[in-house]
């Protein structure tokens, strides 16, 4: 019995963690969100500052890390869907970034979009890891 309870503290512990750890992840999403709406709103394009058209290719990786964003906030209520959305849209926003923003000579600036994915995984995985062993204590 008491093994069963200290079990589900830290699987309470490990769902908590995650949910600290992806609300600054969720916030700053939602701020750059509403930036770049409000700039549309205000001069009728996002950014301003483009120099030149962004392809669609170029967007995959945001969409997909956007995703992933959305995946961890419905891991809040839903913690195996959101955190297998999560999961796999940022694993799909690395092989994008692979593809469309290599790592390269100039490290510390191509790998700051990887260094965001991996970040919002770390909250996905542990809700993840709490789901499985909330099954495993149900059994």
């Amino acid at each position: 019995m008491m093994k069963k309870h200290m079990s589900q503290r830290i699987t309470k512990r490990i769902r908590w963690s995650a949910r600290i750890l992806s609300i600054p992840i969720i916030l700053y999403a939602v701020i750059v969100a509403v930036g770049y709406f409000w700039s549309w709103l205000s001069t009728g394009t996002a950014d301003p500052y483009a120099v030149e058209q962004v392809t669609i290719m170029e967007f995959l990786p945001l969409i997909s890390l956007s995703i992933g964003i959305i995946g961890l906030g419905i891991a809040w209520r839903r913690e195996l869907l959101g955190g297998m959305i999560s999961i796999f849209a940022l694993l799909t926003a690395v092989v994008l970034l692979l593809f469309v923003s290599p790592i390269t000579a100039d490290f510390p600036r191509s790998g700051i979009p990887y260094l965001l994915v991996f970040a919002a995984a770390v909250p996905g995985l542990l809700f993840l890891i709490s789901r499985h062993r909330t099954a495993v204590e149900q059994e």
